[in-house]
């Protein structure tokens, strides 16, 4: 690296120690600090080589077009659905993430809110705080062993529930755009078919136009009032109305969820429903993975500057 620090932009707050990390690595500005921040850009976007954000903030094509001279972005996160990754690849500037180290914490809130809403653990401690044990019994829950799951996207992540769900004696299919080489699991081509067979529908698609409702009222009727919905993916793979809507019917038998549309606002009409259970998109949310995540964040930036590639690039769109 040169003896002058490059000029990295950052976009929204990130872990403290990361920003430690980054504010003595490189000259960085965080954009949010600026009383104005597009007359910022307009006056000194050309000045930074590199951006650092998160898949919460991403960056968008008006933001890459501002920073005329940017040469690398670094992302903290998987979900790339929020980063205008076709601007990005036509100045032919690589996107570094954060993929595989936070495979294991996503894998195991899947299983988190998969037996959570089975075995109705969340609703039972609301049960027993309330003091409704000493004048009823809580009612009976759903086996999670020996049934069948299904997942939506059998990627690194999905690949990861799958192995979890061998301890539990599961059978497992899948639904992608197409089939995966090289794993022991049903392909189904079908996602309608896919929630017909399965007794747990668990969601691991990529967010993104592509994907967007891909879990619908369709999806949830062939689910029925015995099959269970988990996602852990993006709020907007799943048609968040026709959710509500076939969980107060009860079309469906109850949900999972650690991810919304409109984050951080849920939607009200979930909250009076014991059939869901509600986690704050906390999925990677460990000391362990956090901190793995920071490292390859800012390993993306140092390896760019130094080598001229990325340890984590995302697919070029």
């Amino acid at each position: 690296m040169n003896d002058q620090k490059p000029r990295v932009l950052q976009l929204g707050r990130l872990l403290p120690w990361l920003e430690e990390q980054l504010a003595g690595h490189f000259d960085l500005v965080l954009l949010a600090q600026q009383p104005d921040p597009q007359a910022y850009l307009a006056g000194h976007g050309r000045e930074f080589a590199g951006a650092v954000t998160s898949a919460a903030v991403g960056i968008d094509a008006a933001t890459i077009e501002a920073l005329p001279a940017l040469k690398v972005i670094s992302s903290f996160g998987v979900g790339l659905d929020k980063i205008d990754l076709q601007a990005a690849a036509r100045r032919g500037i690589p996107v570094g993430y954060t993929p595989d180290v936070l495979n294991d914490c996503v894998a195991d809130t899947a299983f988190t809110l998969l037996l959570d809403v089975a075995r109705r653990a969340s609703e039972a401690d609301r049960f027993v705080r309330r003091g409704a044990w000493l004048n009823e019994k809580f009612p009976l829950a759903t086996r999670v062993s020996g049934k069948r799951l299904g997942i939506v996207g059998l990627g690194r992540i999905g690949r990861t529930i799958a192995r979890r769900a061998s301890g539990f004696d599961m059978e497992i299919r899948y639904h992608n755009r197409r089939p995966v080489e090289g794993v022991p699991y049903g392909y189904e081509a079908s996602l309608l078919e896919l929630a017909r067979w399965a007794d747990f529908l668990v969601v691991a698609a990529a967010g993104g136009a592509e994907s967007r409702s891909l879990i619908s009222a369709e999806v949830l009727q062939a689910l029925g009032p015995k099959g269970f919905l988990v996602n852990i993916a993006r709020g907007t793979v799943v048609d968040e109305a026709a959710l509500i809507k076939a969980l107060q019917d009860k079309a469906i038998a109850g949900a999972g969820l650690d991810v919304y549309v409109d984050e951080p606002r849920v939607p009200e009409g979930l909250f009076a429903l014991d059939n869901v259970v509600l986690l704050p998109h906390v999925a990677s949310a460990t000391h362990e993975t956090r901190q793995a995540m920071a490292d390859l964040v800012l390993e993306n930036l140092r390896a760019f500057f130094s080598e001229g590639k990325l340890k984590a690039a995302a697919p070029v769109a």
